[in-house]
């Protein structure tokens, strides 16, 4: 019932476009939890489009990340191709193949956003099909640029701004990526099972780190000091990136400032029990607990509902 209020509120129409767009929310509620609890607090009308842009980014991942069909390198590039091909035809007016694809392009349309941020996003994702390492934090800020960053400036549209767009686009680029370092440090274990380190390679070292010490703290589920040591360093520069961020909340439109301030306030959180947990990341997969979700979300929900009496339109 809500997602048909939903498709309604924005003026989705057509059944099979309809179809698409309940198969991203779909994909958001089941694997974006933080990120679909936010989203509740957004205007229904602009719902429908954060959750194509969420599921299109969370489909493609799962593809490359071998969770979907065409399990094998080649047939998930071939597949990631096709998706990039299909995408650029719908965009220019042309039927989509995927569903998913034909839900987001619709999304591009209506909220103007770039297509150059979908090539990104893409050709961050083909970089994965590879492993992944990164030397410095230069080095993995050019892989987050695409994977998180234009996620970051693909939603902005969509969220609307109080001011001039390209004055917010930093801080929404920033808060990108500042979510994903968080799910860098959390699903460190996870990573590495995939041949993956998305932590760069000098702050490691320079705590005596490198993949073979990872790995053995993957394999006895046990911290190392020097471990420890190196994620504490990471964890306090991705806080220093959701610092970064913060100020582009107040650059948004009235009734988009509860749904970012949620997400950024909960996604924060898992650094909390990261640290609480000494820096563990060995033998859970550290999340924030439903009481504190709900302890931060109905606030948000009364502010959103106060915005959305008083804001202006967007």
């Amino acid at each position: 019932m809500r997602a048909t209020a939903e498709l309604d509120a924005a003026g989705i129409t057509e059944p099979e476009l309809r179809t698409a767009y309940a198969q991203c929310r779909a994909l958001h509620a089941h694997h974006g939890r933080t990120y679909y609890l936010a989203t509740r607090v957004l205007p229904p009308a602009r719902r429908p489009a954060i959750h194509a842009l969420y599921g299109f980014a969370r489909w493609v991942d799962d593809i490359v990340d071998g969770h979907a069909p065409q399990g094998a390198v080649d047939g998930r590039s071939a597949l990631v191709d096709a998706i990039d091909a299909d995408l650029c035809a719908a965009l220019d007016g042309a039927p989509a193949h995927y569903p998913v694809v034909c839900a987001v392009a619709d999304t591009a349309v209506r909220y103007d956003i770039d297509p150059a941020l979908f090539t990104a996003f893409l050709e961050s994702m083909r970089m994965d099909l590879t492993g992944a390492a990164y030397t410095d934090y230069a080095d993995l800020r050019r892989y987050m640029h695409g994977s998180a960053a234009v996620i970051g400036l693909q939603v902005l549209p969509v969220l609307g701004t109080s001011v001039p767009r390209d004055e917010a686009a930093p801080h929404a680029a920033a808060l990108g990526e500042a979510f994903q370092f968080t799910n860098f440090l959390r699903d460190v274990a996870e990573d590495l099972d995939r041949g993956r380190v998305y932590l760069p390679a000098d702050v490691l070292g320079a705590h005596g780190v490198d993949r073979d010490l990872l790995q053995h703290c993957r394999r006895t589920r046990g911290q190392h000091p020097r471990v420890r040591s190196a994620l504490a360093e990471l964890t306090a520069a991705n806080r220093d990136v959701y610092r970064k961020a913060e100020p582009g909340i107040a650059m948004l439109h009235p009734v988009s400032r509860p749904c970012v301030g949620t997400a950024l306030r909960l996604y924060r959180g898992i650094l909390d029990e990261i640290q609480a947990a000494d820096y563990d990341v060995w033998t859970r997969r550290h999340r924030v607990s439903g009481a504190r979700r709900v302890q931060v979300a109905l606030p948000a929900l009364g502010r959103a509902i106060t915005a959305r009496l008083t804001a202006p339109g967007p």
